[in-house]
């Protein structure tokens, strides 16, 4: 049994289409891939600043939650973009400036060394990249078109903080904010995309859009290796639990742990908020299906109302769990990590990069949930702590401290 605090009631819908037997085959491999993902090291390994960020064991959460490990990859650190964000949209503006510049000038290698220190200007300068985001996603695009030189025209949804524009236009990229929701703002860019000649780099793909997102999610899989190395060589989980979004990180992480491990990879359960469930509606109705929900969640990165297609090809098959949770749950766990009261130094957490934490907590507190999920003593989870303070203003409003002060106290 567990000794949390109340954490609120969460819902949860176990994948009749699961398939642990299912091989990771070519359907799979052609949208993510352990060969591509050493593109992708080779790569981001090689950028100024690269370093794994930690794994974190909180042996304090755990044994509230009456289980035997939880694993903790903290990404509040990444790049100082403090997100996991920063390995995907860059890394798929870095990929379309290539291919670009590779079309205009043939036979030619390139490098990011070749774009950073602008070789290429006249052609690179002539690009604009575009995306939505409800944050993090924006400034990893707007961050890559800074460092490998071109234009960038961002789109925010009308709640979108005033912190987070601001943090996106730190990187000379314009700011458009949209009247609606965020998938009114992935409307409006690619509408104006088209109209301007820009090149959408999103992380959520559509019917006839899905080269790019794929980059994207082959981006997010270098930080899933490097979980697997940080692992104990003699430990491996029996869960993860992982925040949903349009699906693009679950998808990551799912897709990547089961070529790695094939039939002896954990049970993978996604989580989002109980206002924009879309992966959950999907799993429910078999079929991509928009949220029921009307997105209104604090945990910005993840009010998302429509389902990557790439993303959901993955996670069909190899998604065991979908489950949704109340703002509440993942407010109380920004607090849990910033108290210590996991068993170590303070932990500055956002409110969308906590909610895997979140889901696993509030199922360990909730007996039928527990006994569904098989959440059994021995269990041992990795989470994704996929951000830190992106809007410092709103984690203080949250925490009620400072993220300096927190870290403070370590």
């Amino acid at each position: 049994m567990s000794d949390l605090p109340p954490l609120g009631a969460p819902r949860l819908f176990s994948n009749p289409r699961a398939d642990t037997d299912r091989p990771y085959g070519p359907a799979e491999r052609a949208i993510l891939s352990r060969a591509a993902f050493q593109d992708a090291m080779s790569e981001i390994g090689a950028w100024p600043g690269y370093a794994p960020t930690p794994l974190r064991s909180l042996s304090g959460l755990a044994r509230a939650a009456g289980i035997d490990r939880i694993w903790y990859k903290d990404e509040s650190s990444r790049f100082n973009l403090h997100s996991f964000k920063a390995l995907g949209g860059a890394y798929a503006v870095l990929r379309l400036l290539v291919r670009e510049v590779q079309a205009r000038v043939p036979g030619v290698p390139v490098t990011a060394l070749d774009l950073v220190v602008g070789r290429y200007a006249k052609v690179t300068r002539g690009i604009t990249v575009t995306t939505a985001t409800d944050g993090n996603h924006g400034r990893s695009v707007a961050w890559g078109a800074q460092v490998f030189g071109c234009g960038c025209v961002i789109y925010i949804p009308g709640n979108c903080s005033q912190g987070r524009q601001q943090a996106i236009e730190t990187f000379d990229a314009r700011v458009v904010r949209v009247a609606g929701n965020y998938d009114d703002a992935v409307r409006q860019a690619a509408a104006d995309a088209r109209e301007h000649g820009r090149h959408v780099v999103s992380d959520t793909s559509y019917t006839g859009y899905m080269d790019i997102p794929r980059d994207v999610m082959q981006g997010y899989t270098v930080m899933v290796e490097e979980a697997i190395g940080q692992l104990p060589a003699s430990e491996r989980p029996t869960h993860v639990f992982v925040q949903g979004g349009v699906g693009a990180l679950p998808a990551a992480v799912c897709g990547h742990l089961w070529e790695s491990w094939g039939r002896q990879r954990p049970r993978f359960v996604v989580v989002e908020p109980h206002a924009a469930d879309c992966l959950y509606q999907s799993a429910v109705n078999g079929r991509p299906t928009p949220s029921k929900g009307d997105l209104e969640t604090l945990m910005a990165g993840l009010a998302c109302g429509e389902v990557s297609l790439l993303a959901w090809a993955i996670l069909e098959r190899g998604a065991d769990d979908f489950l949704t949770i109340p703002d509440d749950a993942a407010v109380a766990t920004m607090r849990l990590l910033a108290e210590g009261r996991h068993g170590g130094r303070p932990i500055v957490g956002g409110e969308s990069g906590v909610a895997g934490l979140a889901g696993l907590l509030c199922a360990a507190a909730d007996p039928a949930t527990r006994a569904s999920l098989g959440l059994a003593p021995d269990a041992r989870v990795l989470v994704f702590g996929s951000e830190g303070a992106t809007d410092p203003e709103v984690y203080e409003s949250l925490v009620g401290r400072k993220p300096d002060a927190v870290l403070g106290s370590a």
